[in-house]
């Protein structure tokens, strides 16, 4: 988990994106639309960057299609170290 944190949010363009849905998630479950006005993101790229982090195990989703919440994987959970680690190296 650790070298899939490293690419999603320092290997690539997006990362800092990612790491702000990360931190929003963290603090509540929220559904796309929700992240996207909170964080001041386009609809769009939300939905991206939330499959991308879905596809490597560090959110999943719960509920109905439309307005889903998103929660952190219990194995980002234990992987929490990892990721302060690498946001404290981004700053």
């Amino acid at each position: 988990m650790r070298k899939v944190l490293w690419y999603l949010l320092a290997g690539t363009r997006g990362g800092r994106t990612r790491v702000r849905i990360i931190r929003a998630l963290d603090d509540r479950p929220r559904n796309a639309n929700q992240l996207a006005g909170e964080l001041d993101l386009e609809y769009n790229t939300v939905r991206y960057h939330l499959d991308l982090l879905g596809d490597h195990d560090v959110v999943e989703a719960g509920g109905q299609d439309y307005g889903q919440l998103y929660f952190l994987t219990d194995r980002f959970e234990g992987h929490r170290d990892a990721f302060e680690d690498i946001t404290d190296r981004l700053e």
